[in-house]
């Protein structure tokens, strides 16, 4: 199941997701064999996720509760990805059931020296099914001109299931203040970089309990600065100089 020094932290936010985070965190036990702990970054103590949560911990879960430092869903990934110390971090959905079996291809493509792992609705194995059309035309169309217009090596950019090495997450600042919008910024400054993104096929489906906090038109402004980065890595300019990266640590953490 999970390790005392796990390889992978998988970090969920949650926001009353108790209808949805034990049949997430069963699907890891039956299809993980990567050394695993999940993350659980929460608001507020009552959140109907916590008592479930506890009780799964009580079976032996290899799961940790994590407060929020900051509010809404930038704040608890930060807060996720400060509180994470494995190799490799991945950022999961509250009630996706169905791509566990998908991590230890993702966690292979990291081994093999991939920085940022994309899960992909958009290739050969994934799908996409019930999703609004407002929200589907807007995914589709930004994928489509990420991929072939800007060249970005990966078919399904605003996923938010994703892996990034310790490395991606030691170096690169994050400018992002909204919403989702850092998994395509750590995803464009990757590329800008030349570090190595792979690609794993995902499914998505229409949550069936609780409410999306996916809020297409507040966040979209900081989706286009990070288009248009991507668009000008490709036709402008590329390399770590253009890139705002955190100070190294130590020279074996500083990007090649």
């Amino acid at each position: 199941m999970s390790a005392a020094n796990p390889e992978l932290d998988i970090v969920i936010p949650v926001y009353n997701e108790g209808d949805n985070i034990r049949p997430v965190l069963d699907s890891f036990r039956r299809h993980v064999k990567t050394p695993w702990r999940v993350l659980i970054c929460y608001d507020r103590e009552e959140d109907n996720t916590l008592p479930v949560v506890r009780a799964c911990q009580q079976e032996g879960f290899a799961v940790q509760l994590v407060k929020n430092r900051g509010r809404g869903a930038l704040g608890a990934v930060l807060t996720g990805f400060a509180e994470s110390t494995a190799p490799a971090v991945l950022m999961f959905p509250a009630d996706d059931d169905f791509n566990a079996p998908r991590i230890d291809e993702m966690v292979a493509l990291f081994r093999d020296g991939c920085e940022i792992v994309a899960a992909s609705r958009f290739m050969p194995g994934g799908c996409m099914k019930d999703c609004p059309w407002l929200k589907a035309a807007l995914v589709r169309c930004s994928a489509f001109a990420l991929h072939h217009l800007a060249r970005l090596p990966a078919r399904d950019p605003s996923n938010g299931l994703r892996l990034f090495s310790r490395r991606v997450l030691d170096r690169i600042e994050i400018e992002s203040q909204v919403g989702f919008a850092y998994s395509i910024e750590l995803l464009v400054k990757t590329h800008r970089l030349g570090w190595r993104i792979g690609e794993v096929p995902a499914g998505w489906f229409e949550r069936r309990a609780g409410q999306s906090r996916f809020q297409v038109l507040k966040w979209v402004p900081q989706y286009l600065q990070w288009f248009g980065y991507a668009f000008a890595t490709t036709y402008l300019f590329r390399g770590p100089a253009t890139v705002k990266l955190k100070p190294a640590v130590s020279s074996a953490s500083a990007p090649s």
